[in-house]
């Protein structure tokens, strides 16, 4: 019994170890076989291609070889563009107005002439010029720019209480008198005292310039009035004849004392041929706008090249008589000037307003002659 107890006992022993010992082969295999699937061998990833073959390693050089496609930067969405109608364009033409690149009348079209103020804008302020209203070129106006008001949008003209009207009298009345003469809109003496004569040339004045008409001058009128005309001299308020020459005149700089010269006086905005320091002749000017960023240069000039019937190639406006001194900028006549006086500016040209007077002088004026730009 003891040996057939012994004999069971054996058997089970080794059935045991058996089993214990195709376990943990078992366990073996299946640790194996995960770690293959989660991660090829160090050699696999080394020496496999992208398309599973043996080859080159993966690499900044096999990157090098996937064509990169450009990506061009999105222009601004447009926020107003040529053919648009509404308020909206109306608030662009007045803020183009305070910048002196349209007339103060708005329409609410984008026109022809919106789309050439709008590039020339843009132009100058070193955008590309579209002649559309970009968002970055809206962003850039609105700053430069006062949002305006419902009556300037839609151009409704109401009359402000008068500072001058008629019956009064005195040294600001001839200062009315001597700037309406000077824009041909009154004639005679000036006598310092507001008559019908001067009600008739301020109500002509007003309409003219789509002003609400009543022969008083309101603030509006004052200021367009003085935008128009240079402040007039004692002669002038005084009905003393100017002597282009003599003491009454403002004192020529000393650079055009000598020569054949175009002495061209910012501070007295007029123009003076003189010739061996004695004035021939005498023209009202205007000059660039620093709102558009291109002043009249000032400095000694000489005339380079004339140019009877100009046309500028920039904003294809008629120059007559064109005298260029200093690369585009010339003296010319100006349709523009003779009919918005000094409400406008120039682009960096000196601008005349006397037709006649200009056609005279172009034929005086030689290619190498002086022209000198100061203030006075």
């Amino acid at each position: 019994m003891r040996a057939l107890r012994i004999f069971f006992l054996t058997v089970i022993a080794l059935v045991l170890m058996s089993a214990t010992a195709f376990g943990a082969g078992v366990a073996v295999r299946h640790l194996n076989e995960d770690s293959a699937t989660a991660a090829p061998s160090q050699a696999t990833a080394k020496d496999t291609g992208r398309d599973g073959t043996a080859g080159t390693p993966r690499g900044d050089a096999d990157e090098q070889d996937v064509p990169v496609k450009e990506v061009k930067p999105a222009k601004p969405s447009p926020v107003l563009q040529p053919g648009d109608k509404g308020e909206q364009v109306r608030e662009l033409q007045h803020r183009l107005f305070q910048m002196q690149w349209l007339p103060e009348r708005t329409t609410g079209v984008y026109d022809g002439t919106t789309e050439e103020a709008v590039a020339g804008w843009q132009e100058k302020r070193g955008l590309e010029a579209t002649g559309v209203m970009d968002q970055k070129s809206w962003h850039r106006l609105v700053r430069m720019t006062e949002t305006p008001t419902h009556d300037q949008m839609f151009n409704i003209l109401r009359p402000g209480p008068a500072i001058l009207s008629s019956g009064d009298s005195g040294e600001d009345v001839r200062d009315l008198q001597a700037r309406l003469k000077a824009i041909q809109w009154l004639s005679g003496l000036v006598t310092g005292t507001y008559d019908p004569a001067t009600v008739a040339a301020v109500k002509g004045f007003q309409e003219k310039r789509q002003i609400p008409v009543t022969g008083e001058v309101d603030q509006r009128t004052m200021d367009r009035l003085h935008a128009m005309t240079s402040t007039p001299s004692h002669d002038a308020k005084h009905n003393i004849a100017p002597d282009p020459g003599g003491a009454t005149s403002a004192a020529l700089d000393s650079r055009c004392t000598t020569g054949r010269v175009l002495c061209i006086d910012k501070t007295s905005r007029t123009l003076r041929w003189v010739v061996d320091g004695k004035v021939l002749q005498t023209l009202d000017v205007r000059f660039g706008s620093t709102l558009n960023n291109t002043p009249t240069r000032e400095g000694t000039f000489h005339v380079g090249w004339k140019d009877i019937d100009h046309v500028s190639n920039e904003f294809g406006s008629a120059m007559p008589f064109s005298m260029f001194f200093s690369g585009g900028q010339a003296v010319h006549y100006s349709s523009d000037f003779a009919a918005r006086g000094y409400a406008g500016a120039s682009h960096g040209c000196v601008n005349v307003r006397d037709y006649n007077g200009l056609a005279w002088l172009y034929e005086q004026v030689a290619v190498g002659d002086k022209v000198v730009v100061y203030w006075s």
